[in-house]
């Protein structure tokens, strides 16, 4: 299992630092400086970290660093971050949809917070969610907190977070800081290509700022790797399979060759695996046989960038099956985090580091 002290010392570390959407500039500062201790020669640019090695061409993976919290929006008035930054609170009664809402507004009740100043980190106080309701007139979600009428719009407030680990699971609001600390991990392996960390991936915005870096500087052709985790009803399902590939999302279809890759990779390494598409088709399958209307087969960092890069930019998509989606409990099985780790390190030509496991404490 992977109970692998420095992997477990990253992972708390970057748990533990808020990068609520549209505030992860202090993420980034850690970030950078658990990469730059790890040899990696980090530059910055807007919504982007660049992570690069001695061949930073030998191969490409991008995990979105955000994760969700709230923003103070006025004189003690907090909304959903993702819904302002990503332009969903729009006051047209068309933008953020009644069932994602209804969804939320119960989610984080009684959820300890603490607000933080967006470039630094600083720490700016501690209080917890009271209660969450639609406002009818703007069409928009409000949180009301305790503690917190001294904040002025603009500040981020992260819900209170630690990373736990028992009956064989991570659990905490894992995404993306998991895969976000593999990819920090692989450089202490000696990883010698290119890692991307975008923001705003939850309010939809992260490929954008990963285009505008291969239109910079990338190639005719660009094969990417996006790592992130897929979210799952229950652990039964979650446990179905140790890694989930995509052949497409709603937006394209992914590259072939390498996505062949990686599913071989995962035969020859005895890594069980599914593609979250056909999980969805055949979900939508029975839902149109009860008379319902199918699911989406989801929007991802991997489909817009290779539908909005007209070719500059392909690759395909390597995610850890999770439950809790979007919530303080989201958990990952530890042999999905090893898995995940054998096949980046296969993929990477790297050593896999079985003789260095050792339980956390």
């Amino acid at each position: 299992m992977l109970n692998q002290t420095a992997f477990g010392d990253i992972l708390k570390s970057l748990i533990r630092t808020p990068a609520v959407v549209s505030a992860e500039h202090s993420f980034f500062r850690v970030l950078q400086r658990e990469l730059e201790e790890r040899g990696a020669r980090v530059t910055w640019y807007e919504g982007l970290l660049v992570a690069q090695g001695s061949e930073p061409d030998s191969l490409m993976l991008s995990a979105h660093i955000d994760r969700h919290g709230l923003i103070c929006t006025g004189p003690n008035e907090f909304q959903y971050a993702a819904f302002v930054a990503g332009g969903r609170s729009d006051l047209l009664g068309n933008s953020v949809s009644e069932e994602l809402m209804k969804t939320i507004v119960d989610r984080f009740t009684g959820v300890d917070v603490y607000a933080y100043e967006p470039w630094s980190g600083a720490y700016r106080g501690q209080g917890s969610i009271q209660s969450a309701h639609i406002c009818p007139h703007r069409n928009n979600l409000i949180f009301e907190l305790s503690d917190m009428a001294h904040l002025v719009a603009g500040t981020p407030v992260a819900f209170r977070d630690k990373l736990v680990t028992e009956d064989g699971r991570f659990s905490g609001q894992l995404d993306n800081v998991l895969t976000a600390a593999m990819l920090v991990y692989l450089f202490e392996l000696g990883f010698t290509g290119t890692a991307f960390f975008t923001a705003q991936e939850e309010a939809g915005r992260s490929w954008r700022y990963l285009l505008e870096w291969f239109r910079r500087f990338g190639g005719s052709t660009n094969q990417l790797v996006v790592v992130d985790t897929s979210p799952y009803p229950d652990t039964e399902a979650a446990d179905k399979q140790q890694l989930v590939l995509r052949h497409s999302d709603a937006n394209a279809s992914f590259n072939k060759e390498l996505t062949g890759k990686l599913a071989k990779l995962c035969h020859d390494l005895g890594i069980s695996y599914s593609f979250k598409d056909e999980y969805i088709r055949e979900q939508n399958r029975q839902l149109a046989a009860d008379g319902h209307a199918p699911k989406s087969l989801g929007s991802t960092e991997m489909g817009r960038i290779i539908s909005a890069s007209h070719g500059l930019v392909d690759g395909t998509t390597l995610q850890i099956p999770t439950t809790g989606y979007h919530t303080m409990n989201e958990s990952a099985a530890l042999n999905s985090c090893e898995a995940f780790l054998q096949v980046l390190c296969a993929v990477s030509g790297l050593q896999y580091p079985l003789s260095h496991y050792e339980p956390m404490a």
